[in-house]
C-alpha cells in the first residue's frame, strides 16, 4: 500500500524554527509535484507550498512566503519543509500531498492531489 508519512512537528516558541519531512512507502516521490498544506479544526484545508515535479520551481502562500522553504531530495524519496520565524497562527495540522506527474505549476487545491499523509500537529505559542 503506497502511503505518505510525515515526520517533525511539535511544540515550539514564536520566532522558532522546525522543520517537517515527508516520505512515501512502496512507491516514489519522483517524478509527481509535491506540496504541503494545514488545517486547523473548524477550518477549510489551507495552502502552504508546493514544489514541481523536478525540484526547480517552488509556490507559497502570502501567510508563509520568505519564512517557510519546500525541497525535495528524490534520492532519499522525501520531501521537506522548513519553517522559520514561527507564529502562533502557523498553529495547525501540517499534511504532505503528491500531486500531478510532471506538473509545473502552483497546485494550491486539494483536488490536485491524489496522495495524502496523515500529518503531523505543529503548535506555536506566543
Amino acid at each position: 500500500q503506497v502511503q505518505l508519512v510525515e515526520s517533525g512537528g511539535g511544540l515550539v516558541q514564536a520566532g522558532d524554527s522546525l522543520s517537517l519531512s515527508c516520505s512515501v512507502s512502496g512507491d516514489f516521490l519522483y517524478p509527481y509535484a509535491l506540496g504541503w498544506f494545514r488545517q486547523t479544526p473548524g477550518k477549510e484545508r489551507e495552502f502552504v507550498a508546493n514544489i514541481n515535479w523536478d525540484g526547480h520551481r517552488t509556490y507559497y502562500a502570502d501567510s508563509v512566503k520568505g519564512r517557510f522553504t519546500i525541497s525535495r531530495d528524490d534520492d532519499k524519496n522525501t520531501m521537506y519543509l522548513q519553517m522559520t520565524s514561527l507564529k502562533p497562527e502557523d498553529t495547525a495540522v501540517y499534511s504532505c500531498g503528491r500531486g500531478r506527474i510532471y506538473y509545473d505549476g502552483i497546485a494550491d487545491s486539494g483536488g490536485q492531489y491524489a496522495l495524502w499523509g496523515q500529518g503531523p500537529q505543529v503548535t506555536v505559542s506566543s
